[in-house]
């Protein structure tokens, strides 16, 4: 309690509204099975455990409707999940989350937003609560891991100069950031039909609050091709 209101909590979205073809399923790959549960569960119980998250969103497609009620009701059945249904793009989905939240984040009950890619099961509740922290302190953050292993080309595509590997950084998610500023920042971008690679991008155009980097885990991966399942299995199965 702050002066005998209750102090603000933040927000978690979990996004779950793509196809994912790559991955070789005919269904939305966040719903495949891994470790006993389906992918999209363990992000939800992460974000779940977190100290100060309040809220949880999963945004989804209504075609993946019986899917979304059986995770809920199944796989995470003590955890409050708010759902709502995604856009066009990465960046629509996003948006349509925070303008679910909008009263909330008026209101200041919600101070701070999370955004998270389903399809990263083995994100941690610790990174969850790094990232929210510094997100309070700085404004944004963006974990992610030093791009060492990357070298530029130049213009003309055929010769490797200097990569500056020091100042690459392969991003993940959770990111975060102040909410109002956010949600502002993606009203912005909806009105001058602007869309960014990720959260980042769109508030680094559209907002001044710095995006302040922090490590983030190894483990972070993404599910993208088949293979990746294999490796979150070992890992969540401690076969790695």
């Amino acid at each position: 309690m702050v002066g005998g209101r209750k102090a603000p909590g933040a927000a978690g979205v979990v996004l779950a509204s793509g196809a994912g073809t790559r991955v070789g399923a005919a269904t939305n790959k966040v719903y495949l099975p891994l470790a006993g549960r389906s992918i999209v569960s363990w992000s939800l119980k992460a974000f779940a455990r977190a100290e100060g998250i309040s809220a949880l969103v999963l945004v989804t497609r209504p075609v993946d409707a019986e899917l979304v009620e059986r995770v809920c009701r199944d796989e995470v059945p003590d955890v409050s999940v708010e759902v709502v249904h995604g856009g066009r793009t990465r960046q629509e989905s996003e948006l349509f989350a925070l303008r679910h939240l909008r009263s909330r984040i008026a209101s200041g009950e919600i101070d701070t937003v999370l955004l998270h890619d389903g399809a990263r099961p083995l994100v941690t509740t610790g990174l969850v609560e790094r990232v929210l922290r510094v997100a309070r302190e700085h404004g944004g953050a963006l974990p992610g891991l030093r791009a060492d292993d990357i070298v530029a080309l130049d213009a003309t595509g055929e010769s490797v100069t200097a990569s500056e590997a020091a100042t690459l950084v392969r991003a993940q998610t959770p990111q975060g950031f102040r909410a109002a500023p956010l949600l502002a920042a993606y009203e912005r971008a909806e009105a001058e039909g602007f869309v960014g690679t990720d959260t980042a991008s769109c508030m680094e155009r559209f907002s001044e609050l710095p995006v302040h980097w922090l490590d983030g885990e190894e483990s972070n991966i993404k599910v993208t091709y088949p293979h990746d399942l294999v490796i979150a299995e070992q890992v969540l199965t401690g076969g790695a």
